[in-house]
């Protein structure tokens, strides 16, 4: 029955069409009484006429929700672009605030440090090998910046030294590097040593300090700073804190294993200190 009301439903719809018309004409012509034939007539299209109504109400309705979809895209696409605005907002106002912070570090820093002559660089590129740890930072010779400078971030954390230079871009040896050699002195007991970069620490993030005093009474979380030896490197500058103290395989020497306090992993912008006053 579907498949055929599915098949004829148009012919069906112009029977009903032309009936009601003839219906019409009956209904005038007998003064507006109904006769047998309008009656059965109207019996067997009531379904039919039931039906175009309601098809009717389905394409009106179909029609206003189209419509309204429409409006509501648009609505939509004013919405996101108002909301990319924001954001982009926002995002400036958190690049200036983090500017603004640098710049107050850095500011505190050079008043900390006055016998210090800074150069900011970016942090470019970081090595991808497991055999070594440097940055690559994007200044170099053309701004004063030379082989042996120390690196800090902007509160005054030492990062590494500048190993090699280019006109435009020089490669930082960080402190947990192998080729590291630098003079290092724990706070608590002014007990010196050596900072050198370890293999097996460097994987780690973590660094040795050598040739500790005999008898030197270090603790785990010690500060480590540099110690100035040598007038290579400026002194008081703070490496990292003591994690665990141990005797080589000689039993000779004694070190301490130390976790550095920079996050080399998330630096963005450090501080070559081009030249530093030696301060007893």
């Amino acid at each position: 029955m579907k498949d055929f009301f599915r098949q004829n439903g148009i012919l069906l719809l112009v029977i009903a069409f032309l009936l009601s018309v003839l219906i019409g004409v009956f209904s005038f012509v007998m003064g507006g009484q109904a006769d047998p034939l309008s009656n059965l007539v109207n019996t067997i299209t009531a379904p039919v006429r039931g039906g175009v109504s309601a098809a009717a109400d389905w394409l009106e309705g179909a029609y206003g929700y189209v419509f309204r979809y429409g409006e509501m895209e648009e609505e939509l696409k004013a919405l996101r672009a108002q909301v990319g605005k924001l954001e982009e907002e926002v995002r400036q106002g958190e690049e200036a605030s983090r500017e603004n912070e640098q710049l107050r570090k850095l500011l505190d820093l050079k008043e900390r440090r006055r016998e210090f002559t800074f150069e900011t660089a970016k942090v470019t590129a970081r090595s991808a090998s497991n055999w070594e740890s440097t940055l690559t930072l994007s200044k170099g010779s053309s701004v004063g910046i030379e082989a042996g400078d120390c690196v800090i971030t902007e509160t005054g954390v030492l990062v590494g030294i500048v190993a090699e230079t280019g006109i435009n871009w020089s490669t930082v040896s960080t402190i947990i590097n192998t080729d590291t050699a630098i003079g290092g002195i724990v706070t608590r007991t002014y007990s010196a040593g050596v900072l050198e970069g370890d293999f097996s620490l460097m994987n780690q993030g973590k660094l040795k300090l050598n040739y500790l005093p005999e008898g030197a009474q270090l603790v785990s979380g010690d500060e480590v700073l540099t110690s100035g030896r040598g007038d290579m490197f400026p002194s008081g500058l703070p490496v990292g804190q003591v994690e665990e103290v141990f005797t080589d395989p000689s039993g000779q020497t004694r070190y301490a294993v130390v976790v550095p306090s920079v996050a080399l992993d998330s630096l963005i912008e450090v501080f070559v200190i081009k030249d530093f006053e030696i301060v007893e």
